[in-house]
């Protein structure tokens, strides 16, 4: 399955929302890992963190929604959190955390922006409110911009 063509079915497009949620749940337990593992943090990388768990919940939440309006299943945080566990690092310093969250959010960024463009190129019709998908996920796409941002602020602050 590629976002480099255009979205053909409903099961399509639930499957490629599951991979969003799965970039959410992942966003989600790398920065709460980050929290657990570093009693050190300055209070605007805890900040930053916090914001970026809420979001992601949050992102997680709307792309659900989507996913039951096309009567499939998501995928839960459970089976996402140990494969996240197991592929941490928890000696990682200021940089290491600054940039994980940045890759987090541009990925994601990335993601929204590619699955836009390939439901404009989509001539199919889904089994959804096009133009409420079409929003949500721009909202979402945006939402990412600023996390994107947030984390180079915070990375230029300290440079």
């Amino acid at each position: 399955m590629s976002l480099r063509e255009p979205i053909a079915s409903d099961h399509q497009l639930a499957r490629l929302l599951q991979i969003g949620v799965v970039l959410q749940e992942v966003i989600e337990a790398r920065s709460s890992k980050h929290i657990e593992s570093n009693d050190d943090l300055d209070g605007e990388l805890h900040g930053l963190l916090e914001d970026a768990i809420e979001q992601a919940n949050a992102h997680r939440q709307r792309l659900e929604t989507l996913i039951g309006d096309l009567d499939a299943d998501s995928v839960a945080y459970e089976d996402i959190e140990p494969l996240v566990e197991a592929q941490y690092q928890a000696d990682q310093d200021f940089d290491d955390i600054v940039y994980d969250q940045l890759c987090n959010a541009e990925t994601a960024y990335k993601f929204f922006d590619d699955l836009l463009d390939a439901l404009a190129e989509s001539e199919a019709t889904v089994g959804i409110d096009s133009d409420d998908l079409g929003r949500t996920l721009e909202d979402l796409r945006e939402a990412e911009a600023r996390g994107v941002e947030a984390v180079t602020d915070v990375m230029e602050e300290r440079a």
